[in-house]
C-alpha cells in the first residue's frame, strides 16, 4: 500500500454521534505532544487534566502518554515522583493510551534503550526504540485496523518504535505491509507507534475513552 497524504479534521466515526460523556482523563504533560492529545480528547467531550504531579494523576480515570522523547519522559516522571504512582495505577487497571514514545513507556521490555532507561510497563511486549531511523526518515501510510469502523487509518510515523515481540495476552491491532506490528492492546492498555493526534484521527482516542467508561 503506497503512502498517501490525506488530512482530516475529524474522525469519520465521530461525525454525527452525540458527544461522549465527560470522563476525567489525564494527559501526561511532562514532554511531547501534550496539546494535540488534549485537543483530541476535548473534541470528544472528555474532561481533561494535564498531569504533572501525583495529585493530578490521582484525580483521573485514565491517562494518555504522548509522543515525544521516551527517555526524557522517563527521567522527568521520576524527578516529579510520578513513575511509581503511574506503575501502581496501571497494575490497578487504569486505562492508558500511549502513542510513539508512549508506546515505549508502556512496554515491559525495550531494545536500543539508553543506559538506565526505565518504563512504566504493563504491556507484555518487546519494543525497539527509533526502529525506523532518524526524524528525516519519517513517513505516512494508510493502515488497515479491523477493530475500527470506517476507512483505513492514515498513520504518521516520526522516529517511531516498533513492536518486535508480544505476549499471549496482547492483541495486535495493526501492522505495516511488511508485518511489523505498530498498534496493540492488552486489557485497558492501548498503544500505537504512530501519532493519531496529529491529523484529526480520533478513533483510537474514542476506543481509549470507551475503556475509561468501562473501568
Amino acid at each position: 500500500m503506497s503512502p498517501t497524504c490525506r488530512r482530516r479534521t475529524a474522525s469519520p466515526s465521530a461525525a454525527g454521534k452525540p458527544p461522549v460523556a465527560s470522563p476525567s482523563v489525564g494527559v501526561l504533560a511532562l514532554q511531547g505532544d501534550v496539546r494535540e492529545h488534549v485537543h483530541a480528547l476535548r473534541s470528544l467531550g472528555a474532561d481533561v487534566v494535564e498531569v504533572r504531579r501525583p495529585r493530578e494523576l490521582a484525580a483521573v480515570g485514565g491517562l494518555v502518554i504522548p509522543g515525544g522523547e521516551s527517555s526524557v519522559i522517563d527521567k522527568l516522571s521520576r524527578l516529579f515522583d510520578l513513575a511509581g504512582p503511574i506503575r501502581g495505577r496501571i497494575r490497578a487497571g487504569m486505562p492508558v493510551f500511549g502513542t510513539c514514545a508512549g508506546m515505549i513507556c508502556l512496554a515491559d521490555s525495550l531494545r536500543d534503550a539508553i543506559d538506565g532507561q526505565e518504563t512504566f510497563g504493563g504491556l507484555d511486549m518487546v519494543v525497539r526504540r527509533n526502529a525506523f531511523g532518524p526524524q528525516t526518515e519519517s513517513f505516512e501510510v494508510d493502515l488497515d485496523v479491523p477493530v475500527l469502523e470506517g476507512p483505513p487509518v492514515h498513520a504518521v510515523f516520526i522516529r517511531a518504535p516498533v513492536v518486535e515481540e508480544v505476549g499471549p495476552e496482547v492483541r495486535v491491532l495493526a501492522a505495516l505491509p511488511d508485518g511489523r506490528v505498530v498498534a496493540v492492546e492488552q486489557g485497558g492498555l492501548l498503544a500505537t507507534s504512530f501519532h493519531p493526534e496529529m491529523n484529526g484521527e480520533l478513533r483510537f482516542h474514542e476506543r481509549f475513552l470507551d475503556r475509561v467508561h468501562a473501568a
